[in-house]
């Protein structure tokens, strides 16, 4: 799941990626209310988690303008501010949820999978094809043959082909999503998770496989299925 973190204090903004990415979430962070719009506007992102006080952009005007621009992107609202009032604003003006600093990074986790929840209009927690299943809330992979905990990356990008199952997925798309635009990483850092997550498959007699189309992307494989 990507997300996009829009927090003008840096250091907080590097503790809160260090957390996110910890609990295998894909975030990219940007520093004011300007570079927060033009993110979205290019990006494909699943939640915004966006702090109030902004520089160029104050956070209740990217929210407005978000909305008035039709974008439905679940948001979470950082403030420092708690006051009623100021909860109200925020909700009024489009916002899912409200947060106010300080706050427990446990709070931060169980609100942003609440609105993500609400936003899917299910609670995709296990994710299956053939034999085997992807566990959501503790990140194992899983067959009748035993089980696995999965890295942040190879996690993010097994459900993303679980989620779009007999589709392909080009490696730019896994690079954009997983990596995020800032990454310096290269593009040939895919096939090396793709492969390690075959191993995996392989290890646990998995009747479904990740298949490539070769110059178009990847794909689940189950028996006889092609990629649409």
């Amino acid at each position: 799941m990507r997300l996009l973190l829009a927090e003008d204090e840096q250091s907080l903004s590097k503790a809160l990626v260090a957390i996110l990415e910890g609990n295998h979430y894909s975030v990219d962070a940007v520093y004011d209310g300007v570079d927060a719009l033009a993110y979205l506007d290019a990006g494909n992102y699943d939640a915004l988690i966006l702090d109030i006080m902004m520089p160029k952009l104050d956070g209740l005007s990217v929210l407005r303008k978000l909305r008035a621009s039709g974008n439905q992107i679940p948001v979470l609202m950082l403030t420092a501010k708690s006051e009623v009032d100021d909860k109200v604003l925020g909700l009024d003006s489009g916002a899912n949820d409200y947060l106010a600093k300080p706050f427990a990074a446990r709070e931060l986790l169980a609100r942003i999978r609440a609105m993500t929840r609400s936003k899917n209009g299910q609670a995709d927690v296990l994710l299956q094809a053939g034999n085997i299943t992807l566990n959501c809330a503790s990140f194992e992979v899983s067959s009748p043959y035993g089980s696995f905990r999965l890295p942040n990356k190879e996690y993010q990008m097994l459900e993303m082909l679980l989620r779009s199952p007999s589709s392909l997925i080009p490696a730019e798309r896994f690079f954009e999503i997983v990596w995020g635009y800032d990454s310096d990483a290269e593009i040939n850092v895919i096939w090396v998770h793709i492969s390690r997550l075959r191993k995996k498959l392989a290890e646990l007699q998995a009747d479904v496989e990740i298949a490539a189309s070769r110059n178009a992307g990847y794909y689940l494989k189950t028996s006889k299925a092609q990629p649409k």
